[in-house]
C-alpha cells in the first residue's frame, strides 16, 4: 500500500489535539475576509446597495474613504499620468495599512486569485502529485515587477492591468468577463501541473510588491516555542513561502520570521500540534532570541 506524502498528512494530529476547526481556524477566517470582501463589492451591482464602489484597483467605501492599490498608482506614475488627490490618499491609507499587519497580508487575506491557488495545490496534494519546481526561481517575480514599471515608463499606459490576474478575476466576478477566465484556468493548471505553489509564490508581481511592503511591518508570525518542534516538516508543506521558516525554527537568528514575503496566513499556526508558531509583533522582545 503507497504511504501518504507529507502533504496528505498535514495537520492530522492537529486535527486530533485540536480538533478540526482549531486545525484550520485561520484558512476558515481567510475565507471569511476573501469572500467577505468580493461580496462588498458584488451588494452594488447585484443588489443596488453600494457601500463599496469599484473594485480592488480604486474604490470608494461609504462615499466617502478612498482606496487606491499603491501599486497601480506606482504604474501611474511611471506612466506620467496625473495623480488625482484622492488616489494618493486612498493608496496612503492602503500603505499604511499592510505595512502595520503585513504586506503579504495582501496575499492571503484579500486576492481572490489565492482561492484558486489554494484550491489547485489541495488538489495536488489530494491526488499525490509530488511538488516540482519547474525551474522558475522565486525572484522572477521581482523581474516582473521591475518590467511591469519598465512597461509603463516607456508606452505611458499602465500594461500589466491589462492581463493582471488578480484586477481580472475581481473585475470579472463583479462585472462579467470572458477570456478572463481562460487565464485563470491557465493559473490553476500552471500551480497544479507544473509548479507548486507556482503563480503566487514566483511569479506574481502583485505579491512581490506587497512583500516588499512587508519588510517593515509590524505583525509577525513566531516560532515562540520552537524548542517543542518534532521536525515534522508539516509548516514547511503548507507554508506559501516555506524558504522564510527555516532561520526562525531552525535558530538561525531570533524567533520572529522577519522575511517581508511571509503571508501572515496562519497555516503554520493551524496545523502545528505543538503549537511552535504564534502571532506577535516585530517588537516582542520575548520572542526574539
Amino acid at each position: 500500500m503507497k504511504k501518504p506524502n507529507i502533504c496528505q498528512k498535514t495537520g492530522l494530529d492537529a486535527q486530533k489535539s485540536k480538533g478540526w476547526l482549531g486545525a484550520n481556524k485561520y484558512l476558515i477566517f481567510r475565507r471569511v475576509s476573501q469572500f467577505g470582501i468580493l461580496f462588498l463589492f458584488l451588494l452594488g451591482p447585484w443588489f443596488d446597495v453600494w457601500l463599496v464602489k469599484g473594485n480592488l484597483t480604486s474604490s470608494l467605501t461609504l462615499d466617502t474613504l478612498p482606496l487606491t492599490d499603491p501599486y497601480v498608482l506606482l504604474q501611474s506614475f511611471f506612466a506620467g499620468h496625473s495623480i488625482a488627490q484622492d488616489a494618493l490618499i486612498g493608496a496612503l491609507i492602503v500603505f499604511v495599512f499592510y505595512l502595520v499587519i503585513g504586506g503579504r497580508v495582501f496575499c492571503s487575506w484579500a486576492c481572490p486569485v489565492n482561492v484558486i491557488t489554494d484550491s489547485a495545490n489541495w488538489l495536488r496534494c489530494k491526488l499525490g502529485i509530488q511538488n516540482k519546481g519547474g525551474g522558475v526561481s522565486s525572484k522572477t517575480r521581482y523581474w516582473l515587477l521591475a518590467m511591469s514599471l519598465a512597461l509603463a515608463l516607456l508606452t505611458g499606459s499602465i500594461v500589466w492591468e491589462l492581463v493582471n490576474p488578480v484586477s481580472i478575476l475581481h473585475r470579472g466576478i463583479i462585472f462579467g468577463m470572458s477570456f478572463g477566465w481562460g487565464l485563470i484556468a491557465l493559473i490553476f493548471l500552471f500551480d497544479f501541473l507544473v509548479v507548486n505553489k507556482g503563480w503566487c509564490s514566483r511569479l506574481c508581481p502583485v505579491g512581490a510588491f506587497y512583500g516588499l511592503i512587508g519588510k517593515g511591518s509590524i505583525v509577525r508570525v513566531s516560532a515562540k516555542n520552537r524548542e517543542d518542534c518534532t521536525d515534522c516538516l508539516e509548516c514547511f508543506s503548507v507554508c506559501p513561502e516555506s524558504q522564510v521558516i527555516k532561520p526562525a525554527l531552525k535558530g538561525q537568528g531570533g524567533r520572529i520570521i522577519l522575511d517581508g514575503n511571509c503571508t501572515n496566513c496562519g497555516r503554520c499556526i493551524d496545523i502545528c500540534e505543538p503549537n511552535v508558531f504564534s502571532y506577535t509583533t516585530r517588537f516582542n522582545k520575548n520572542t526574539t532570541k
